[in-house]
């Protein structure tokens, strides 16, 4: 069994918070980034998502 660190916990909870449409500009902040550019790194590409889900045809 893998043992959960910091860091990971940090990744999942970012990762989940953007997936539940959370802001980006406010994760940043919450989690005391600098950069956006750090906060980014926490994005991730999901084949069920894509931006043709936020048009409205």
């Amino acid at each position: 069994m893998k043992k959960t660190s910091s860091h990971w916990l940090r990744h999942f909870h970012t990762s989940h918070s953007l997936e539940a449409g959370c802001n980006l500009r406010f994760l940043q902040q919450s989690l005391a980034h600098v950069s956006v550019t750090t906060t980014e790194r926490y994005l991730h590409i999901s084949p069920e998502t894509g931006s043709s889900q936020f048009i409205d045809f």
